[in-house]
Formats: structure tokens, C-alpha cells, sequence
């Protein structure tokens, strides 16, 4: 995950922008930022999936599948 200074200069940027327009390096910076949460929140999200488990009535436990795989073994 992403660490807190970060996060915090993310949010300095934003209420900065609310205030006056950010110069070029800003937007940059806030830009570069932004994509690094998304991604940090996307693998985080994916971690998260790939620990879920799907108990049936008989208390089996499945993992879930991504969907390719659930398309593939259709065919």
C-alpha cells in the first residue's frame, strides 16, 4: 500500500488546485501520484480477490476464478 506522506502530499496538491492553478511540476507531481495510488488500490483489490473463497452447502471451499479461466473451461 501506499504510505501515508503520499497520501497526504496527494490531498496537499488537491486543496492546493481548489486554491490557485498548480504550476507545471505540480500537475506533474500530482499526475505521478495519482497513478501510483490507482495502482497500489488495483493490486491491493487483486490481493484481496485472490484470497476469497466460495463455500458451497457442503462447505467446500472454491477459490475464485478470474474470467478468462471460467470462459476457457467452456469451451
Amino acid at each position: 500500500m501506499m504510505d501515508d506522506k503520499k497520501i497526504a502530499r496527494i490531498n496537499e496538491l488537491s486543496a492546493t488546485a481548489k486554491e490557485r492553478e498548480l504550476t507545471e511540476e505540480e500537475h506533474a507531481e500530482r499526475a505521478q501520484l495519482r497513478a501510483e495510488y490507482v495502482a497500489a488500490y488495483k493490486q491491493s483489490l487483486v490481493n484481496h480477490l485472490n484470497n476469497v473463497k466460495i463455500v458451497d452447502d457442503k462447505g467446500n471451499k472454491t477459490p475464485l476464478r478470474k474470467k478468462t479461466e471460467k470462459k476457457n473451461e467452456k469451451h
